[in-house]
This record gives C-alpha cells, structure tokens and sequence, in this order.
C-alpha cells in the first residue's frame, strides 16, 4: 500500500538530508524533496540526485530565477522595500515563493503535507508556515529542525547510523543564505556586534580598501520604477543584477551590518553582501526624486516602510500586499529614465540622473538667462503662508506684556545652568 507523501524543500544539506529519514521514521510518510534555483550559485540537479540516494522518493528541481526576479525582486525595488531602511529582503522575498511552488508541486503528488528546515528562532519559519497556511491551509506543516532541537553533533550521529550523505563534518563559523539579490550573514563571531566582520565573511564584495584606485561608472535604464538596461545594454532582470553584482562587488560595494529587530522578538546581528540591491535603490530612488512631486515622494516613503515590513513578517500573499502594489503601480508610472552612478571604494554615487518626465525644470531652477520663475509672485505667498503664525505671535505669543520683551517660546528648552 502506497504511503502518503510530503514535499520538503531541500537545499541538500545537513539538516535537509537527515530530514528526510527522520520524516520517514516519525511521520511515515515518503519525502518528494523540492529545489529551486533562485540564484544561490549551486547545482541543483546535483542536490536533485543527492536527494534521491538520501531517501527521497521524487525529487523536483527547476530554475526560478525569472520568476523571483520579475514578480519578487522587482515589485520590492519598486516600492523601495528596505527592511528598517538596510536591508534588500532577499531571503525574505525568495522565501514564498519558495513555498508557493512548493504547494504547486504538492498538489500535483497529491500530498498531504509540506515540510521545511528552518529553526523555531528565525524569520524563516513563520514565512514558510504562513505562506502554506494562507495558500493551502489544508496541508500538515512539518518542520523537523524546530521539532527535533538536536545539536549539531546529533544531527552528524544520526546521519552516520542511517548511512545519509552529509559533505561537511565540521560547522561553519557563519550561517549563510544567499540568492541572487543578496547574500546573508549571521553567526558565530558575528554574534558580537562590537566585533568587525572579519574578510572571511564577505565573498561577493572586496574589502573597499582593496578596491580599485580607479572609480568606474554605470548607466542604468528604469522603465516605470523597473531596471532594464546597464550601460546601454537592454538586459533582463537575472541578467542585469547578475552582472551589476559583479561590477559593484569588485568595488567593495554592497556591504550591510544591520542590528535587525527579528519578527520573533529579538534582536539579531546580520551581515548582508547585496552590491546589484544597493546600487539598483540608490538609483531608483535617486529617479523618484527627479520625477515624482513632492505629496508622491513624501507618501512612498510611507508605503516603502509598510512595503518591507510585510515582505519581512512573511505577508506577501496578503491583500494588503495586493492593495499597496496598486499604489506602486500607478505611483512609478513615470519612474523612467536614466540614472548614472559612480563606484568606488564602497561607496555608490548618484553623479547624473536624467529622465523625459523629469519634474526638474531648468528654466524655473536657474538664475541665469531663460529664467521663467515669477519672482514678483514671492511676495504674496509668503505673507498668506506664513499668515497663521504670524496672527497666533500678535493675538497669543507676543500679546501684553511680553511684547515689551520678547522671549524664547516655551517649547525650546532654556539652556543648562552654567557651572
């Protein structure tokens, strides 16, 4: 008699491989493993076979890329989604859709339940188990590493007793996740937020003092608040970021150390490489600030905020998200020009920016010859903006008395008392 299946999203390494005997053994179900490449550099129709000879009864394997890249990274670089103002979301947002094609291949195996990795202490969990709850609320939720709370050392003794396939006997002194919007950090030495990260942290960015002593410069293409074009090359979206993660990389560029308050209460200490991200949202804010008026500029910031707080708590799937993308959408509608960036030593630089839809009007801003900007206009706004609060200092501030000797408000503190 056939058992009843689970799809695990499995990354082919340890706590993965020995989840799937220990579902096996706990849960008696048989493990159809799932993989995904969302950018993270790895063979994965090698963690594809290695799932197959762990215990796995299928295994699924597919490229992702574009569809993280278009319908995930996208959307959050065009609401300026940065967690607490640092962080690009990367794993945040590969996380459901993770899931979601994890609910796809598990409808079509006809399981009864989806399991994962992640510990009981991290993000990653509640966006995984929300992300199932809302599309598949149906399916058992199982997640063994949260379950089992097995040290390192266990995990590496019950893989030895069942023969499963590890690579690695020793841990790595950091924590690492990674895709192609950025790479994250956490761990270890890490876990001392006095410590500077040490060189072995990094891999996609050189330490900027190593960089080249030569800046470069980029032009990147933005079509309605999305990146289409790098150096006057048209580039899809896996493309350009791929490619711009190594131009800005060589420069030192895209490093984040952020003190990051966790979903679950805590506070934890990240380490972020995201050069594209860093320099993909330096641009397109930098082309907001050329084409939206001020009232759009002010609200987005707004939104970005409320944007990154639900990629981050795990909501993606939520008709907030459904509601807010609407204001992108029509808020980006003339984000489209170009933004010119220099790299250098770390640092990414706005050096030009230009765009058919700019708000920037040289014949209001200049003081030379062509100037249209009605001076003789001045002189009446100012009195009627400011008439409020000259009409509170005569009839309430300055009444009396106090007109005679005119003081500091109230609401600015006296100075200390001298010592």
């Amino acid at each position: 008699m056939a058992r009843d299946k689970v799809v695990l999203a499995y990354s082919g390494g340890l706590d993965t491989s020995v989840a799937v005997k220990w579902i096996n053994e706990t849960y008696g179900l048989d493990v159809v493993a799932y993989t995904c490449d969302l950018g993270q550099g790895q063979d994965i129709e090698a963690i594809r076979q290695k799932a197959l000879r762990t215990g796995a009864v299928e295994a699924v394997a597919e490229d992702a890329r574009n569809l993280f890249v278009d319908f995930f990274v996208q959307p959050s670089l065009m609401a300026g989604a940065l967690y607490e103002g640092k962080y690009p979301l990367a794993t945040a947002l590969g996380r459901p859709l993770i899931a979601q094609l994890m609910v796809r291949v598990a409808r079509e195996q006809n399981a009864v339940a989806v399991a994962h990795g992640c510990t009981g202490k991290g993000n990653d969990q509640v966006r995984f188990d929300v992300t199932f709850q809302t599309l598949a609320p149906d399916l058992k939720i199982i997640a063994p590493v949260r379950e089992w709370k097995w040290t390192r050392t266990q995990e590496l003794e019950y893989a030895a007793q069942h023969n499963i396939e590890v690579e690695a006997t020793k841990k790595s002194i950091f924590s690492t996740d990674q895709n192609l919007w950025g790479r994250s950090i956490e761990a270890g030495i890490l876990e001392d937020p006095w410590v500077e990260p040490p060189p072995e942290t990094f891999q996609w960015t050189v330490s900027p003092q190593s960089a080249p002593d030569e800046p470069e410069e980029v032009e990147i293409v933005f079509e309605r608040g999305r990146p289409v074009g790098l150096n006057g090359r048209p580039l899809d979206g896996v493309e350009l970021i791929e490619t711009l993660n190594k131009i800005a990389g060589r420069h030192g560029v895209g490093r984040i150390d952020h003190i990051e308050n966790r979903l679950v209460g805590i506070k934890s200490r990240e380490i972020y490489e995201a050069p594209a991200a860093v320099v993909l949202h330096e641009a397109h804010r930098e082309l907001e600030f050329l084409t939206l008026s001020k009232e759009s500029h002010r609200f987005k910031t707004l939104v970005s905020q409320h944007y990154a707080d639900l990629i981050y708590n795990g909501l993606w799937f939520s008709a907030l998200h459904q509601d807010l993308m609407a204001f992108v959408v029509s808020n980006q509608q003339y984000v489209s020009g170009t933004a010119r960036v220099k790299l250098y030593k770390g640092h990414a630089m706005i050096v030009g920016r230009k765009s058919e839809h700019s708000l920037y009007r040289h014949e209001l801003a200049t003081y030379e010859e062509g100037d249209q900007y009605d001076s003789s206009a001045a002189m009446g706004f100012i009195k009627i903006h400011g008439l409020a609060q000259t009409t509170q200092a005569k009839h309430q501030m300055l009444k009396g008395s106090a007109a005679a000797r005119p003081e500091l408000p109230s609401i600015i503190p006296p100075p200390p008392p001298s010592r």
